[in-house]
């Protein structure tokens, strides 16, 4: 067995982590344990199926902080009215097609500086009586990635310093180095493919096709805490050309109270699991900007992530405009 491709094949499950990134499922798990006796007996009893769902949310929390187009005061999430499009029978690519068409043409806010913090409050997936215990996550993220910091409930802040950028924390870049990336995009979908296998940020693996390889390039960049308009656009364009997608053909109710369009992506099967999965990007079916994230089983049960409830740009971590 090379044990290095067993480490690639688990990593290619998850979004790259970091420690700011793993600290919201470090403190739901430890939420959990603090639990009432009964929950505490259950816990033990259900342990290792217990883990598996909170790394699960752990891996996809990155990805659900991805929103964030520019400087504002704050953004609140509201329920979006049913546009007028339908979506049944719409395949995968012309759903992103239309999606870049339109995201292409939003304006950009103002970038942040690089003293400046980007905060997220997160709901997690599922909303059901067995996590509500778990509550909102609240996360901030300086912009030039020397820092980061959660809170839980309402118990007080924890920063956490990092050094993202320039390599310093492995494949991890700072908010500023991705969106400097997806700047540089060219605007069409092979344009895009092209430049991210050029630059290969994450090793492709020789155990999976290129369109994967490609597929998990295009994950990470999604996750992208400031997000322009047309980087956001030329990932859309690429993700058109691979294969794997499925728009589900009616809007999705997320635990952040929105309705939103579900886009699809298998991840293949688990080695860990022995099962198939999917990652299920929730889109925004009036700006087409991705609010959330979660991970779904074969038969569509989803199994962890989270939706955005509150984006904003702030000047220190704690503040939430």
């Amino acid at each position: 067995m090379d044990e290095m491709i067993e480490v690639r094949e688990l990593r290619a499950q998850v979004p790259v982590p970091d420690r700011a990134r793993l600290a919201p499922g470090r403190a739901r798990l430890i939420e959990a344990v603090r639990a009432s006796e009964s929950r505490r007996a259950l816990w033990r009893r259900r342990e290792f199926a217990i883990v598996a769902v909170v790394a699960a949310v752990t891996a996809v929390a990155v990805t659900a902080t991805l929103l964030l187009g520019g400087k504002d005061t704050g953004r609140t999430v509201r329920p979006a009215a049913t546009p007028g499009v339908r979506f049944k029978g719409v395949s995968a690519a012309e759903f992103l097609r239309q999606a870049a068409d339109a995201v292409q043409r939003q304006p950009d806010g103002t970038v942040p500086t690089a003293k400046q913090w980007i905060y997220i409050k997160s709901a997690q997936e599922p909303a059901n009586k067995s996590t509500k215990f778990v509550g909102d996550v609240e996360n901030w993220i300086r912009y030039d990635g020397s820092a980061s910091a959660f809170r839980l409930r309402d118990r007080p802040v924890e920063v956490t310093k990092m050094h993202l950028e320039n390599g310093g924390e492995g494949d991890d870049r700072s908010p500023r180095e991705m969106y400097r990336v997806l700047t540089a995009l060219p605007a069409d979908g092979k344009g895009t493919l092209k430049a991210l296998r050029e630059q290969d940020a994450i090793a492709d693996s020789k155990e999976v096709s290129q369109a994967r390889n490609d597929y998990f390039e295009i994950r990470v960049l999604l996750s992208a805490d400031v997000m322009p308009a047309k980087g956001l656009a030329s990932l859309y364009r690429a993700l058109a050309l691979l294969p794997g997608g499925k728009v589900t053909g009616h809007l999705v109710d997320t635990a952040a109270g929105r309705r939103v369009i579900a886009l699809n992506y298998s991840r293949g099967e688990n080695s860990a699991t022995g099962g198939s999965m999917a990652d299920q990007w929730l889109i925004d079916p009036q700006t087409y900007r991705i609010v959330g994230t979660r991970m779904i089983s074969a038969r569509g049960k989803v199994l962890g992530g989270d939706s955005i409830v509150r984006t904003a740009v702030v000047d220190k971590a704690g503040n939430r405009n």
